[in-house]
């Protein structure tokens, strides 16, 4: 089930005035929201049912009624869980506080990309990834750390991949692109001018791009092929990426477990051959 109340927060800030006032309306009454009709929708927020429509199909729902009944589901199951999605990491937090806060955010942040996750757009990525014939891997600071994961697991299965850490090699890369290859690049923010580099030269050289970012109508998921959404509770206290890479780790393993599964046997056989054992310690 898709999250409404995620990809309206995901999406206010690239939002039309004429939309945030339906955005703002549901976000702060979503139970009577979801009780409404289209018209009375439209009422409430001061619009129209052809905007209201509009900004349904832009959020990625057929349109009203499947909007409408996603955000009930949501709601119900959001009474399961009454702790607050928004606590901060205040100053005077003990370390038994600044545990369970970080482990709680790092948990929500899954969560609410497993509500953003479009299974089309992951069975496609997956289709690039199985007929391509070198992925290739673009990221940097802490997107470079979970381009490294996805690199040393797509090694294990003996699938071909390339990862620089310099940012002039991934550039090089990119413009040697082919179209029989795919690219993944990780960008949470989807506006690191660097990746948007890469990914123009990628869509001059045809290669698909997959790629893995947040929410949002960013520079980045227009020039993509795929877009993998990830959402996190990040805020002003962030000193470096937390509950992003988190999610990010977590699309990459959720690519790398379907790619395995197109080709289970092979696949299974492969990791078997690529165990290292190491002396006195058990084989990884």
């Amino acid at each position: 089930m898709k999250s409404v109340l995620i990809r309206m927060t995901q999406y206010r800030p690239q939002s039309t005035s004429t939309e945030q006032g339906i955005l703002d309306y549901v976000l702060k009454n979503a139970e009577e929201a979801a009780k409404s009709s289209i018209h009375r929708l439209a009422e409430l927020s001061y619009t129209s049912p052809s905007t209201v429509v509009r900004l349904c199909r832009k959020l990625g729902f057929e349109g009203y009624r499947d909007m409408q009944s996603s955000l009930l589901y949501e709601l119900a199951v959001r009474k399961q869980n009454q702790e607050d999605k928004e606590k901060k990491i205040g100053r005077s937090d003990q370390l038994s506080d600044i545990i369970d806060k970080i482990t709680y955010r790092n948990i929500a942040s899954l969560e609410d990309s497993r509500m953003l996750v479009e299974l089309d757009a992951v069975a496609r990525s997956v289709n690039y990834l199985c007929g391509c014939d070198t992925i290739l891997l673009f990221g940097i600071g802490a997107s470079f750390v979970v381009a490294q994961d996805a690199y040393l697991k797509f090694l294990r299965v003996d699938k071909s991949c390339v990862l620089s850490e310099d940012i002039h090699s991934q550039y090089l890369h990119a413009r040697n692109a082919k179209p029989t290859d795919a690219a993944i690049l990780i960008s949470y923010s989807g506006y690191t001018e660097e990746l948007l580099r890469c990914a123009r030269d990628l869509r001059r050289q045809n290669t698909p791009i997959i790629a893995i970012t947040r929410f949002e109508n960013s520079p980045l998921s227009q020039m993509a092929d795929c877009n993998l959404f990830v959402a996190a509770m990040e805020d002003i206290f962030r000193s470096g990426a937390m509950s992003s890479r988190i999610a990010q780790l977590n699309m990459i393993d959720i690519l790398y477990t379907a790619f395995i599964n197109r080709n289970y046997s092979q696949h299974i056989r492969q990791l078997e051959l690529t165990q290292i054992s190491k002396q006195g310690l058990k084989e990884i």
